[in-house]
């Protein structure tokens, strides 16, 4: 099947969900884009430091700002997914002014430094340490990859499973993410 027309399919299937199913399918992308944050900077930070380190603030293995990257994402160009170059474009900056915003409130609110762009390799563009142009280049790229393909299979997904093993799939690990981010934040 064509991709596009795949993506039609995907786009119908995902309409004919009741508000319930969308939030599932919501949480699992919210929790799936946390845990592809959390492989992308463990690669990363290996290649730029030579040895492995937990990234992150939370316990599991899943870092809150892509997920909610994502969120922002899906928020404001999911409805251009006809248009990739726009989707590429709202996700560069919709997670990059989050990526900086963030960066700057933990500095002068908590007085934490949660990421250093100063520091590590590729950093060109780099704006205070807090974003730099490979950052939210890739947090672009990222948004073609969360919209292209992980919306769609997500949506297939819970097109395919039943009901109340779909909700524990998405349920349970959406609320381990939350109570984690919580328990980070207090603690």
């Amino acid at each position: 099947m064509h991709p596009i027309a795949t993506l039609k399919t995907w786009s119908r299937e995902a309409h004919s969900f009741s508000r319930r199913k969308k939030f599932q399918i919501f949480m699992l992308l919210f929790v799936l884009s946390g845990v592809f944050g959390f492989v992308y900077e463990t690669i990363f930070y290996r290649i730029d430091l030579g040895h492995f380190v937990k990234r992150g603030t939370t316990l599991g293995p899943w870092i809150p700002i892509y997920a909610y990257g994502a969120f922002f994402i899906l928020l404001l160009a999911y409805r251009f997914r006809k248009r990739p170059w726009a989707v590429f474009l709202l996700g560069t900056a919709s997670s990059g002014a989050l990526e900086f915003v963030v960066g700057c409130w933990f500095w002068n609110v908590r007085h934490i430094r949660l990421w250093d762009y100063n520091t590590e390799i590729w950093n060109w563009g780099n704006i205070g340490g807090y974003i730099c142009a490979r950052s939210v280049l890739f947090f672009g790229l990222s948004g073609l990859i969360l919209v292209y393909l992980m919306v769609p299979m997500a949506t297939h997904l819970a097109g395919r499973i039943k009901a109340r093993p779909f909700a524990l799939l998405s349920l349970i690990p959406g609320a381990l993410f939350a109570a984690d981010i919580l328990y980070s934040f207090v603690r």
